[in-house]
């Protein structure tokens, strides 16, 4: 009963805090609130207006691409890191604080470094062209077709650590005779993977899942800082599209249900996925 007091406060402001302000911006987004808000009903009319302004239908598409590039290749790569350190390699105190490092930089450092790797004359296209390769071209953020890209690869160079971190966490728990049982049978180190260990990390990666969707949603400084959403509206982002109008614009009627719009996106894929690792950690519990 104390613990359950003592939570109380904590309970009273997230209702408040978080709920209260969901329920807030739902209600601003049926209004048709501009500069200030206004007590108005006009119903799903900010809603369809949004969904009739290209620059963000352009914001949702950047949002699928970045679910694919970054989403994807972060789990990818930080599985191949998990493995690479789980060998029991030499120094792996040092790779375990080279593959994190990126992850200690802020959005805003990494969007900086990644700009100037992309510049056209100053980044490495420059300095390759200079050495006499006159057809190479590394200028993504200047061109419409690719500046998502070179934004998710960015994301991807910083975020690819944490992973890395959660997954090996969840290898070092496996028991080692399975390996064991598993070369007496003649299974070789990739199979073994595969087949066997990488199936029991279930709930690790809907961890890694969760926290990478997290950080998606969130896009914003780095957008702002390697591109400012261009060229034009190429790399617009749903973030930036909900700032700009909620504070640049001064629409906040359409901000918020922006806001809703992501929201939901958000809940509807994150709640079957929180819900599926409750389930498979409770099977994992059940078997041991």
């Amino acid at each position: 009963m104390a613990v359950h007091l003592a939570l109380l406060p904590m309970a009273i402001t997230a209702l408040l805090a978080y709920v209260g302000s969901v329920l807030w911006s739902i209600r601003i987004s049926l209004t048709s609130s501009k500069m200030f808000t206004a007590s108005d009903f006009v119903g799903m009319a900010q809603y369809v207006r949004l969904w009739e302004t290209d620059r963000w239908t352009v914001a949702a598409q950047n949002m699928g691409v970045l679910v694919f590039v970054y989403i994807g290749a972060v789990i990818v790569l930080g599985t191949l890191m998990a493995i690479f350190i789980d060998q029991q390699v030499k120094a792996e105190s040092w790779f375990r604080t080279i593959f994190l490092y990126p992850y200690a930089m802020s959005f805003v450092v990494t969007g900086l470094i990644w700009q100037w790797l992309f510049n056209p004359t100053m980044g490495l296209q420059g300095v390759v062209v200079g050495l006499g390769f006159e057809s190479f071209r590394l200028d993504w953020t200047v061109r419409p077709e690719t500046a998502i890209f070179a934004i998710g690869l960015a994301m991807v160079w910083q975020g690819s650590g944490t992973t890395m971190a959660i997954i090996l966490a969840a290898l070092r728990g496996v028991d080692e005779e399975q390996w064991k049982a598993a070369r007496l049978d003649g299974v070789s180190r990739p199979r073994y993977y595969l087949s066997v260990v990488l199936p029991q990390l279930g709930p690790a990666y809907a961890t890694a899942l969760v926290l990478l969707a997290v950080a998606l949603v969130r896009t914003y400084d780095i957008v702002l800082v390697m591109t400012s959403g261009g060229p034009g509206d190429a790399s617009e982002v749903p973030a930036k599209f909900i700032i700009d109008h909620l504070f640049g614009r001064n629409n906040i009627g359409l901000a918020s249900a922006a806001s809703v719009v992501l929201l939901l996106t958000v809940f509807s894929v994150l709640a079957p996925l929180l819900y599926w690792r409750s389930r498979v950690e409770a099977r994992q519990n059940a078997g041991h």
